[in-house]
């Protein structure tokens, strides 16, 4: 490598380079290099793209530059602020990243002129951090995810360093705040590290941020406070380049030091690990001042600077006094590209930030998981409703057993809101423990500093963990409290724009899917209330446009066993498997299940006759034996009606059943006989799927949770949201008796009868706290 005043001279030119493509992209349709003065017609039409964090980002990404040259270093770069994407594109493309997965971007005048129109352009490249951009794991249109996620990117990867932009606007979210504790659970023997950089350029859109004005003191105490070892670079002039090269190699050491110690058993306490507070001013480098208002270093170089460019000649003027001070013509050569100082610079393509090979999926960084039989762990269900089946708890013992298979693979991982035991999952502590590196009780249990099961009260953490994990090539599973799980909701539907755009591009690799367990449901929270039953997370995955997220509804643990089995041999996707943790009944056989996985959705003959005059539809655990115990009723009370009993396990974002083979609606529903669904969600979630298969939508009916909860007895919050039997047998004797397939009379009779029922259910409750007898020990009777 160059002597240090050499590098210093390098990196200096690089960044002038970087800025000035930088501030191109946003203003410039023409005249890229400026060979004629700049006139109304050379600047965009609309003018989009995010200015004021670009400088900050281009003196971090070359820095980073000349830290891999000099160590051959894999460093994969996180950009939290991924507004500042022209910035992350103008260093892709003079690393010739950008070139090769997009071959018009040739270091020459028309690929520099192809990049710089594009950007921000229609069918161009967007204004911010996407799935196109070479080497991103993170979407860059949401702030908060950067560093969950490159903790997540280096968990296994142990000669990986994220090298993870924290902007001090995205610094003030929940998610970032809880995610600096992440390092606690990180075992550096067998991790890799993430580097965290504040990038400390005081304003947000149009105000300062909380960080920016805070004092060096406090910064440090803070940090310090988390765990880290903070340093920060400041300044504007060429000092501020040296400190940034020597604190770059500092933490380069410090990382390797933590590393190799921890590996040789010499550190058994919490490393503390280096990060860096980088202050440079808000649009470093750029437009001073403009009409009377202090740009540089203040909110209004946030984003365009000159927003009239396009028709006020001052600003016109402006810009290009602006990107003519970086002699850009001294950098770049039409024919040529940049000079050699530049090319120098930049890192082999091996170890490119924006060709790194974790960010790309595919074989090079994916491991199929080793999965066992789903019947190695099932219950016997040869006599439907027999009792002894609990979905979490199956669950757990194919989990451990996955942990197992998969030991010396480190590619598999669970994360969980401090409920693995909540959520009776808890055997798979037979394989591993939970992961720490925090000071250890005598009385703790099942912790470790290799444990692959990442517990932390901080949804947003877990799930940052769990993209960056599956992004780069590894298996996680995601085991919540249903009604919790809301809280990234945000963070999942990004996700899902990120997967779905990312198909669009065929150099990016498979990965595996993104796999939820949504447990302890709203239909069993009754001991906690209202505030623990909310199964919206499922309306917001149902929402996602394309093939790709499927919703599994297992009545019973052998059904969980075949879904949880198959979403963990998926790829690209998200599958969310929702499924209780009682004791309840077997339905399925292990072979019934997996038959019906197939479909999605499967008549239970045992519960059905030839040419029914009704049918029921259920899905979920809980809202199937409602439906069955409805029909048990109806047999016991008119046994010449003819029923039928359709279980839905699966639904997509294309429908009822799975979206990987066509449906039939009528060889399961009827073409005209009235439907009664019971739905583990919304009802009104169920009716959008419906209305895609059958115009006369007037024979369906759908109960689901309306919303209707407090702290009572299982069977009342089916009361309360009238997915009751009680409810479900009214129902259908008031469509039996209209349509004439039961007495008027006594179909009238009946609905009374059950009527009073509800109502003396709920003095019985009122006096003795439980439900009574005959609904706690119910069985199902075959007919």
């Amino acid at each position: 490598m160059v002597a240090s005043k050499e590098a210093v001279s390098a990196i200096q030119k690089y960044v002038r380079a970087a800025n000035y493509i930088s501030a191109s992209q946003i203003f410039l349709g023409d005249n890229f290099l400026l060979d004629r003065p700049l006139s109304f017609g050379d600047i965009k039409p609309r003018l989009l793209g995010h200015w004021g964090t670009a400088p900050g980002v281009n003196f971090i990404y070359a820095n980073l530059n000349y830290l891999i040259k000099k160590h051959q270093a894999e460093i994969l770069f996180v950009l939290g602020p991924g507004h500042g994407y022209a910035g992350l594109q103008a260093n892709l493309f003079m690393e010739g990243t950008l070139g090769k997965y997009f071959p018009f971007a040739t270091q020459d005048l028309n690929g520099l002129g192809h990049v710089i129109k594009n950007f921000s352009w229609p069918y161009g490249f967007p204004s911010h951090t996407n799935p196109g951009t070479p080497g991103a794991i993170l979407e860059g249109g949401e702030l908060g995810y950067s560093l969950g996620t490159a903790y997540g990117a280096v968990l296994d990867n142990p000669n990986l360093i994220a090298a993870c932009v924290v902007g001090d606007g995205e610094a003030e979210t929940g998610a970032i705040a809880t995610a600096w504790h992440l390092s606690k659970f990180f075992d550096p023997a067998t991790n890799g590290a993430v580097l965290p950089i504040l990038h400390l350029n005081g304003y947000k859109i149009s105000g300062p941020t909380i960080f920016g004005r805070m004092s060096n003191s406090d910064l440090l105490s803070l940090f310090k406070g988390y765990g880290y070892a903070p340093s920060i670079v400041e300044g504007d002039d060429e000092g501020v380049y040296e400190q940034m090269m020597g604190t770059l190699e500092k933490s380069y050491q410090e990382i390797r030091e933590i590393q190799k110690n921890s590996k040789k058993g010499k550190m058994t306490g919490v490393p503390r690990w280096p990060m860096i507070v980088l202050k440079t001013p808000k649009g470093w480098t750029g437009i001073k001042e403009l009409g009377g208002l202090k740009v540089e270093g203040n909110y209004p170089s946030h984003q365009v600077v000159a927003a009239h460019a396009k028709e006020d000649v001052k600003e016109l003027h402006a810009v290009e006094n602006w990107l003519k001070s970086y002699k850009f013509e001294e950098l770049f050569d039409p024919k040529k590209g940049f000079v050699k100082e530049i090319k120098e610079l930049v890192p082999d393509p091996s170890l490119a930030m924006g060709n790194s090979k974790h960010a790309r999926g595919g074989e090079a960084v994916l491991q199929d998981l080793k999965l066992p039989p789903a019947e190695q762990f099932a219950e016997d269900a040869k006599i439907p409703g027999t009792m002894g089946s609990s979905s979490m708890r199956r669950a757990g013992l194919y989990l451990n057993e996955v942990f197992r298979l998969n030991k010396d693979a480190h590619n598999f991982r669970m994360l969980s809101p401090d409920e693995t035991y909540s959520n009776k999952l808890d055997v798979i502590f037979e394989s591993t423990s939970r992961s720490s590196v925090m000071p250890a009780e005598p009385w703790d249990k099942d912790m470790g500093r290799d444990g692959r099961v990442t517990e932390m009260l901080s949804e947003h953490s877990l799930q940052g963990l769990m993209q960056g994990y599956v992004l780069t090539g590894r298996h996680a599973v995601f085991a919540s409290y249903e009604a919790f799980v809301q809280i990234i909701a945000s963070m999942a539907d990004q996700y899902a724009k990120f997967i779905g755009v990312m198909r669009n591009y065929p150099w990016h690799g498979r990965i595996p899917s993104l796999n939820y367990i949504l447990t302890s449901s709203g239909w069993r929270q009754e001991h906690n209330g209202f505030s623990h039953q909310n199964p919206g997370f499922i309306d917001d995955m149902l929402h996602k446009r394309g093939c790709f997220t499927r919703i599994f509804f297992p009545p019973d643990g052998n059904s969980t066993l075949v879904v949880l089995k198959e979403s963990l041999a998926t790829n690209g996707g998200i599958n969310l498997i929702v499924a209780g943790k009682t004791l309840e009944h077997r339905w399925l056989t292990p072979d019934l299940a997996a038959q019906e996985l197939k479909q999605g959705l499967m008549v239970w003959d045992f519960a059905s006759d030839d040419n029914p005059q009704i049918v029921f539809g259920a899905a979920g655990d809980y809202l199937t034996k409602e439906a069955l115990a409805a029909i048990s009723i109806i047999k016991s009370e008119t046994p010449n009606v003819r029923v039928r009993f359709v279980n839905i396990l699966e639904l997509s974002t294309l429908g009822v059943g799975g979206c990987h083979v066509p449906l039939t609606f009528e060889k399961y529903f009827t073409a005209d006989k009235p439907v009664i669904f019971n739905f583990h969600g919304y009802p009104q979630t169920l009716k959008e799927l419906l209305f895609d298969y059958h115009e006369n939508t007037g024979r369906f009916s759908v109960h689901g949770y309306i919303e209707s909860g407090s702290t009572t007895t299982p069977f009342d919050m089916q009361v309360r949201n009238e997915t009751s039997r009680y409810h479900l047998v009214m129902e259908a004797y008031r469509t039996l008796g209209a349509l004439g397939d039961v007495d008027k009379a006594k179909a009238k009779a009946l609905e009374e009868k059950y009527q009073n029922k509800l109502t003396e259910h709920r003095d019985f409750i009122k006096e003795h706290g439980v439900d009574p007898q005959e609904i706690e020990n119910w069985q199902w009777k075959s007919f």
